[in-house]
């Protein structure tokens, strides 16, 4: 479950944001003052939502910095009755990575809410890759194609994960040595091409260039 921290100082708005956003399974802290806010900030936290003029000394500006210099990862979408382009500018020279201006549909901001999470959190939470027909389980370290079992050896799935996760990058012998063997092998790059040719041989639809006299390549 995700956590959002929701900082808005309308109670009535604020309680009609919360229940949308249980609604779509996510778990909200609210605070209806900066300072508490500021309080909270460097506590695991998904998403933050910030109005930006909040009821006491402290505004939203004052708590995105303070996230920053905790997580500058974190997604933060700002919130503002002021539709003014200088407070989105404002806004996203201080890191936050979205911007909607009162009044709002709380749906609107639910969308957008949906679409952050997606975007900052979808690769850290897949636990497969699809490449052409063939699935990758991450958890189980196996791979499938059409249901079916690809029986992989230890090194062969590394080197799949390591094209995997690099399409499109050029790996020499040597980096690929190091990456699937360590630092300490100390036998012929020879190994490479043959780990390489028994993958490709489990995997034919793998398309695994070779560059001649220096490595290879999954695009």
């Amino acid at each position: 479950m995700y956590t959002v921290c929701l900082v808005e100082d309308e109670v009535s708005l604020s309680n009609l944001i919360k229940t949308y956003l249980e609604k779509e399974g996510y778990e909200v802290i609210q605070f209806f003052k900066g300072k508490d806010a500021l309080d909270y900030v460097g506590n695991n936290t998904n998403l933050w939502i910030l109005d930006i003029m909040l009821g006491d000394d402290v505004t939203g500006y004052d708590v995105i910095k303070e996230i920053r210099k905790k997580d500058e990862l974190v997604p933060v979408i700002f919130t503002s009755a002021r539709d003014k382009d200088i407070d989105k500018i404002i806004g996203l020279e201080m890191g936050s990575d979205d911007y909607i201006a009162k009044p709002y549909s709380t749906k609107e901001l639910i969308l957008r809410v949906n679409k952050l999470i997606t975007r900052i959190y979808k690769d850290k939470d897949a636990k497969e890759i699809i490449y052409d027909s063939y699935v990758i389980d991450l958890n189980k370290r196996v791979a499938r194609e059409n249901d079916q079992e690809i029986k992989l050896t230890t090194l062969e799935f590394d080197l799949l994960l390591l094209f995997l996760n690099n399409k499109n990058k050029s790996f020499s012998r040597d980096e690929i040595l190091k990456n699937i063997w360590g630092d300490d092998y100390f036998g012929s790059d020879r190994a490479v091409d043959d780990l390489v040719r028994r993958l490709r041989k489990k995997m034919s639809k793998l398309n695994v260039s070779t560059i001649y006299g220096y490595g290879y390549r999954l695009s």
